[in-house]
């Protein structure tokens, strides 16, 4: 199973809620707003600041903000930046592999991965912020298509698919027409 980290996903969550408020947010007022804790906001934003995906801005009005639009950012590159490049197996675009000699498969998942990740390069963080929106009032959820897999007054890593991962993203991206080449 393709998984994502919760990293990547806490960064889309951050990134699309910057994008909301669209003023500058503290770490704290973040993590308030998002339900994710506070560390792990304050380090996705430390690693979404080192690759330019946000602004950080120091004072007494300090805080992070976006760098660029939401329809200039991508999913494959906020995964590139919180999880290094997108890459199904070691030997994918020249990689190493222990097994070259026998495995007879060298560079035949780079298709696969070429596709994947142009799929993924296709969406943008605004059409993840207009799919949430479809599925609850202002705030994205991220679950499923299936508003019901959570109980009310569930967080968002709890529920039969244990928060939002990039299952239900593809799930979504596929009803709107964008994944056939996955």
């Amino acid at each position: 199973m393709l998984k994502l980290s919760k990293l990547t996903d806490y960064a889309v969550v951050a990134l699309v809620r910057l994008a909301q408020a669209d003023e500058v947010m503290t770490s704290p007022a973040l993590a308030q707003a998002t339900g994710i804790p506070e560390p792990t906001v304050a380090k996705v934003l430390k690693i979404l600041a080192a690759d330019d995906l946000v602004v950080s801005l120091r004072g007494a009005r300090g805080g992070y903000r976006l760098a660029r639009k939401l329809d200039d950012i991508s999913v494959a590159r906020v995964i590139a930046a919180v999880d290094g490049p997108i890459s199904l197996t070691a030997c994918v675009d020249g990689g190493g592999c222990d097994t070259r000699g026998l495995c007879g498969l060298c560079g035949q998942w780079d298709a696969v991965n070429d596709a994947i990740r142009g799929a993924l390069s296709a969406i943008s963080l605004s059409d993840m912020r207009r799919c949430g929106q479809r599925h609850g009032a202002g705030s994205p959820d991220w679950g499923s298509e299936r508003g019901s897999d959570r109980e009310p007054g569930q967080g968002p890593d709890q529920g039969p698919d244990q928060g939002r991962g990039a299952a239900p993203a593809v799930r979504d991206i596929s009803a709107a027409g964008r994944a056939e080449a996955v």
